[in-house]
């Protein structure tokens, strides 16, 4: 009897283990996580809520610049390759444009995006040819002349520009902000002596196209990681980088930098940024 029972729990045992084994059997190719990255592909955008020319009552047009490099606006140029599902903003747009998803515009005609320009046309233009003189492997003495060429590489590209406009609707009494435009700005160098001698914008972007793209792509959330679900949308919605503005809607049509310098440009775009935030407070009574 007692052996019989042996036999049964040995069975028993033996059967527990393969069963535990099969659980352990993939049922996919591995997965770089614990749990499966679904919900920012399938997030939609915000729409917008309408507003009528009517209803507003005040309006402003403002240009800024984001310097990649500072601390606050590093999650835009990193990281340089694709990993984990992040990438940088400017590798989203160039990938976006050789698949057709969305349409680049040419610098050329200022910012009103009226000349489209092709992934292709742009890669050719943004190439670099430079003369050089080298030696010959085999015979140092003897120089020959080359054409050596780079290719444009998401990473060049430092800074971006915003145009944006600034209106107040009376309907919902709120100061609202929208982005038109974003445009890439790579350094512009001399070709002599190799020294930087301003910015070079690129190509600009419809930021209402691109809103889809942008909220279905994920920037890296320096606070909560993966588990903050920070998209490039939310960015942009949010106001969640740092900026400066570099021109401010005029009669003279002119960049802050056309007419000052320095500090003296810092103070004028100080001046700009609290008028926007004095016309606001001044509307209520306290």
């Amino acid at each position: 009897m007692k052996k019989a029972i042996f036999l049964v729990f040995v069975s028993l045992l033996l059967t527990g283990i393969s069963f535990l084994a099969q659980s352990q059997v993939l049922e996919g190719p591995p997965r770089d996580g614990i749990y499966e990255r679904t919900t920012t592909s399938q997030v939609d955008p915000i729409p917008y809520c309408y507003i009528r020319e009517a209803d507003v009552i005040w309006s402003r047009r403002i240009w800024r610049t984001i310097d990649l490099r500072e601390k606050m606006n590093q999650p835009f140029y990193y990281p340089l390759l694709p990993q984990n599902g992040w990438r940088s903003f400017v590798t989203i747009l160039l990938d976006a444009m050789r698949e057709g998803t969305i349409t680049a515009y040419s610098p050329k005609t200022d910012d009103q995006f009226l000349v489209p320009i092709t992934y292709k046309e742009l890669m050719d233009q943004l190439k670099t040819t430079k003369k050089e003189t080298l030696s010959r492997p085999d015979n140092p003495d003897e120089k020959f002349d080359t054409l050596i060429t780079t290719d444009f590489y998401p990473e060049d590209v430092k800074k971006l520009r915003i145009k944006e406009d600034w209106v107040f609707d009376r309907q919902r009494s709120q100061q609202e902000v929208r982005i038109l435009g974003i445009c890439a700005v790579k350094d512009n160098y001399d070709p002599n002596t190799g020294e930087i001698r301003g910015d070079e914008p690129i190509f600009w972007v419809y930021f209402p196209e691109c809103r889809p793209l942008l909220a279905k792509n994920e920037q890296f959330n320096l606070k909560n990681g993966v588990a903050g679900r920070l998209s490039y949308d939310d960015v942009f919605m949010k106001r969640m980088f740092a900026s400066y503005i570099y021109k401010e809607e005029n009669v003279y049509d002119r960049k802050i930098s056309d007419y000052e310098s320095g500090v003296g440009a810092l103070l004028e775009a100080e001046k700009a940024k609290q008028s926007l935030f004095d016309f606001e407070q001044n509307i209520w009574e306290y």
